[in-house]
């Protein structure tokens, strides 16, 4: 059905979100007066709908400090959604209309045990990605284009961590084989929002993908377009480069929400080192 139009909008169904949006970003209780402020709303509204939200249990009043927080019932509605959620089903016509744009083989990775996992695919015109029986195959992160994308995920702390249990195995003599070259891979894939894989992975064989970012910012999956390194130039690859970025964009806001859709460039890799 899509979102609706603004014409059909509750407006205290939109200011009630408001609230609970300004409560919960802002990490802390809060007093009424400071949510009037921060919302705009008047304070006799949001007494109003803070009052029926914390009747359904979705928030309460500190007696002592008058202050009000959210309540753990909006969590349990989040992981219930987390879990009914396929990321293969909602990125499969993304991934159909990519491959169409690059003619070109599309994936879908996710990580799982500090490796590149290939849960879905969409063949392209010379049938690669079907001959390597790309589902469920795993490869290594640092020299892939989607591992690297979710490497930026990671922390300074858990980055020595993979180094130290996965090294960092040269697969092809293209491979980043080092810490210090793989910290300016990840500056710049987290800088210029897609990464490459020149041949690093498999002598024959490029890819470019980009993250895909939840609302929080961040990366729990990334997609990739493959083919072989004489089609796949470096120069194709420049002119291609947007389609995958606008396909993982539109993923993550199909995904999260419209909210990240005009922040996903700037959301890029929520940095927890």
């Amino acid at each position: 059905m899509g979102y609706q139009t603004i014409e059909n909008v509750n407006k205290t169904l939109e200011r009630a979100l408001r609230i609970i949006e300004i409560i919960a970003q802002n990490k802390h209780p809060m007093k009424l007066q400071d949510i009037s402020k921060q919302s705009g709303i008047p304070e006799s509204t949001v007494l109003r709908i803070l009052q029926t939200l914390i009747v359904n249990r979705y928030a309460f009043q500190d007696e002592d400090t008058n202050v009000y927080y959210l309540t753990m019932k909006l969590s349990y509605i989040g992981n219930l959604i987390s879990s009914s959620i396929d990321i293969r089903e909602i990125a499969k016509p993304f991934l159909r209309k990519l491959s169409e744009q690059c003619r070109e083989s599309a994936s879908l990775v996710i990580e799982q045990d500090m490796q590149a996992v290939y849960i879905d695919f969409v063949d392209g015109p010379d049938s690669l990605l079907k001959t390597l029986k790309l589902i469920g195959r795993t490869a290594p992160l640092h020299c892939t284009a989607v591992g690297k994308c979710i490497l930026t995920n990671y922390s300074a702390e858990k980055l020595d961590k993979y180094i130290s249990i996965k090294g960092l195995i040269k697969t092809t003599k293209n491979s980043i084989d080092n810490k210090k070259n793989l910290i300016l891979e990840i500056n710049k894939i987290k800088k210029q929002g897609y990464a490459i894989d020149d041949e690093e992975c498999e002598i024959g064989v490029r890819c470019i993908a980009a993250p895909i970012i939840d609302y929080m910012g961040t990366v729990i999956a990334s997609i990739s377009i493959t083919g072989p390194s004489t089609r796949l130039t470096l120069d194709r690859i420049n002119r291609l480069k947007k389609y995958v970025k606008e396909t993982a964009e539109n993923i993550s806001s199909r995904l999260s929400g419209d909210m990240i859709k005009n922040k996903v460039i700037n959301l890029h890799y929520h940095n927890k080192s």
